[in-house]
């Protein structure tokens, strides 16, 4: 008989609850003229300005790592970004922490684990990609190779678009979305973005009838259906809610989390049309005593529409089979009844490769701060639902979020 262990989560307000104090971001986009370590540079200064610290209190460094470029990665491993920010010689450690689109969340409960224990005071995280100006050919090679099995799948051709448009199929087979249905998907997520000076399609609209007549890419996934590589950075600060609550007025905690990791090879899932969020949403709301009936927004990882389609009904968000139909009714939209993505999302705020799901956590912070601006800040949000998901939709990682106050 498998015992049953209750996770000993922090007592809210405790010298080991960790709080989110600070966010920085920079646009995301495609910037040739931008460097990849000032990228770095300027998200972390705008996140340790946020959190009213000086660079010298942070005492952590917690990587997101980048996948345009092994140089660049490998300045992260050997602890440039230390030397770059003045504090070589000051922290502690600086690590990469690496699970593909799910990264943001299990380097936040590594940066948490850390607070908790008394092992540091001020953890920086910090993501910078150049997604959007590295040379396309070699990204194109990158994304049909890595998390592909050599040996049973990659012979077929298999590749990220491809996983994107046999997750599409299942979704619509067992949903019965229709074509405009799924591209509402889009149109939502462009009409946030359209709310975000950060997003690279800030200034762009899109319309169904736009989607559906551009070109075929991966059936049924058109090209306006597909992620837009991007350049970005983005960073956030935690520490402990006793030390946040010397500084601020309000904070964000974790009030709960939960995963599964259901596969690696998308030949050996059990259900494209399921992933692994019905697992982890069950473990995430036991834990947090709460669930999406008591969530003011969500933030939920969008690389492709049915990637977020499966992931809003696992999540118990929508009822089963509904979300497209939903979004198509503007549930999600801005204006609707449960925002959903306010950043714009993957698809329309640009995909920022491993940064993107760690876009998305930094905007429920910044929401759940009240700090999203007039435009598009969720009213009175108290509590955000998070979704991570890495590889080919390996795992699925849920953070609940939730406002604090002194």
């Amino acid at each position: 008989m498998t015992e049953v262990w209750t996770p000993p989560y922090p007592e809210p307000g405790s010298a080991n609850d960790a709080a989110f104090i600070g966010i920085g971001e920079i646009p995301s986009g495609v910037y040739r003229e931008r460097g990849f370590m000032a990228q770095i540079v300027e998200a972390s200064a705008r996140a340790i300005s946020d959190a009213q610290l000086a660079h010298t209190d942070i005492d952590q460094i917690v990587l997101i790592p980048c996948l345009h470029g092994i140089a660049d990665q490998a300045d992260l491993i050997f602890s440039r970004v230390a030397e770059e920010l003045g504090l070589h010689g000051r922290v502690k450690s600086s690590v990469m922490v690496h699970s593909g689109g799910s990264t943001s969340d299990n380097a936040t409960r590594m940066a948490a684990g850390l607070v908790a224990s008394g092992q540091a005071r001020n953890v920086l995280v910090v993501y910078s990609e150049r997604w959007g100006s590295a040379d396309l050919q070699a990204m194109i090679d990158m994304l049909s190779v890595n998390g592909i099995p050599k040996e049973w799948e990659a012979p077929t051709g298999l590749q990220f678009n491809a996983i994107g448009g046999l997750i599409t199929q299942r979704y619509m087979h067992q949903s019965g979305s229709s074509a405009e249905e799924m591209a509402a998907i889009c149109v939502a997520l462009r009409a946030w973005a359209n709310l975000n000076p950060n997003a690279m399609y800030y200034e762009k609209a899109l319309t169904a009838e736009k989607i559906l007549a551009s070109k075929l890419i991966s059936d049924p996934i058109h090209a306006y259906e597909c992620p837009f590589l991007a350049d970005g950075a983005g960073a956030f600060v935690m520490t402990s809610a006793t030390e946040a609550a010397k500084r601020h007025d309000a904070w964000v905690r974790i009030g709960g989390s939960g995963g599964c990791v259901s596969h690696y090879s998308a030949g050996q899932d059990a259900d494209l049309g399921v992933l692994g969020w019905v697992e982890a949403a069950k473990e995430a709301y036991e834990a947090a005593s709460w669930g999406p009936e008591d969530a003011d927004l969500g933030e939920v990882y969008d690389s492709y529409a049915a990637v977020l389609a499966i992931a809003v009904e696992g999540l118990r968000i929508s009822p089963k089979g509904e979300a497209a139909r939903e979004f198509y009714k503007g549930r999600f939209s801005p204006g609707g009844q449960f925002p959903l993505n306010t950043n714009g999302g993957l698809l329309s705020a640009g995909h920022t490769g491993v940064g993107g799901g760690t876009a998305l956590l930094i905007e429920g912070i910044r929401q759940l701060l009240h700090r999203a601006g007039p435009e598009r800040q969720v009213p009175n949000a108290q509590r955000c639902i998070v979704g991570g998901s890495g590889g080919s939709y390996m795992d699925a990682q849920i953070m609940m979020l939730e406002r604090a106050t002194r």
